[in-house]
């Protein structure tokens, strides 16, 4: 237990021989129950997480650890889905996820709990964009993809201070789990950026904590040609049932409106220009522009109080 409350991990891995077995091992002794959810690998990733678990099971004071395999290929969203729904059951007050490759750093596990267990967040996102030090490590086209999933991930789901939604290393609060609807979450690698647009509808309050970016040995299984197109569709879906859930059932309609004015009129300056009627594409173009980012701006006003970035963790860990 940590702080008094009982403490989950979620370790999802598809084909993370030789990396999930040390993930498993190196969970921090405050944890009480591993869900360790293997995607029907196509290796020894499942023989490796059972000899982790009959390692840890023998020892009396360590975590129980539970095993479990996907009889197909899910997708890590599907996984972590998994081990969200068996935390639940078990009313596990705080769930953290580490992904089974092993670049999730224990050293700042405490610093995802904080929040959560003091209840200033349902929801604590570690974060690699907070050092521009840090962030310069990652490879300049990752990064750029990144950055332009956070962009779209601000807009779709209202948190506009918090970033590095695709970080993955996260805890999660039981109130949050019993309140979303994590039997729909999405199952592929977009399922973070998702749920923040699930909590957001609830009026969930995120925090972010800073992470260093780290790469070792293993490879990344996700191709940016396809990933970034096919999550930006699941958040522009999102985002409108966000602005339908949050405002227009609410009866607050100024959001929505000049969405929707904005990107009236940008269709309309495009129609204009392929007509030849530049002269008046100029100035709809750019009052629809306008709309837009206003819309922006009052989402973000809307929301201010729901999301923050802690840098405390950072500076003790520099002390």
């Amino acid at each position: 237990m940590y702080e008094g409350q009982t403490i989950g991990v979620v370790v999802p891995a598809y084909d993370e021989e030789g990396f999930v077995g040390d993930v498993i091992e190196s969970v921090p002794p405050c944890v009480d129950r591993v869900y360790a959810i293997d995607d029907c690998s196509t290796d020894g990733t499942f023989r490796e997480m059972q000899a982790a678990a009959a390692t840890w099971n023998e020892r009396p004071d360590g975590p129980t650890v539970d095993t479990i395999r996907h009889e197909r290929n899910r997708g890590v969203g599907g996984a972590i889905r998994t081990g969200y729904l068996r935390a639940r059951q078990d009313r596990t007050d705080v769930t953290v996820v580490m992904a089974g490759d092993g670049q999730m750093e224990v050293e700042i596990f405490d610093s995802l709990l904080d929040p959560v267990v003091a209840g200033d967040a349902a929801y604590v996102k570690a974060n690699r964009f907070v050092s521009g030090d840090d962030i310069r490590r990652m490879p300049r086209l990752r990064r750029f993809g990144n950055r332009v999933l956070e962009f779209l991930t601000r807009i779709a789901s209202g948190y506009w201070s918090t970033g590095d939604p695709q970080s993955g290393y996260t805890a999660i609060s039981l109130e949050a789990l019993d309140t979303v609807d994590i039997e729909e979450l999405y199952e592929y690698y977009g399922y973070c950026n998702e749920l923040l647009v699930r909590l957001n509808a609830h009026e969930f309050r995120v925090v972010d904590v800073p992470r260093p970016v780290t790469y070792g040995e293993e490879q990344s299984g996700i191709s940016l040609g396809s990933y970034v197109p096919r999550v930006s569709g699941m958040l522009f879906r999102s985002f409108l049932w966000r602005l339908r859930v949050r405002y227009l059932d609410q009866r607050v309609r100024d959001v929505p409106g000049l969405y929707a004015l904005g990107c009236f009129g940008v269709l309309l300056a495009a129609l204009a220009g392929v007509l030849g009627r530049s002269e008046r594409t100029g100035r709809l173009a750019g009052l629809s522009v306008a709309a837009l980012f206003v819309a922006m701006l009052l989402d973000r006003a809307h929301n201010s109080h729901l999301d923050d970035i802690n840098s405390e963790p950072a500076e003790r860990d520099s002390g």
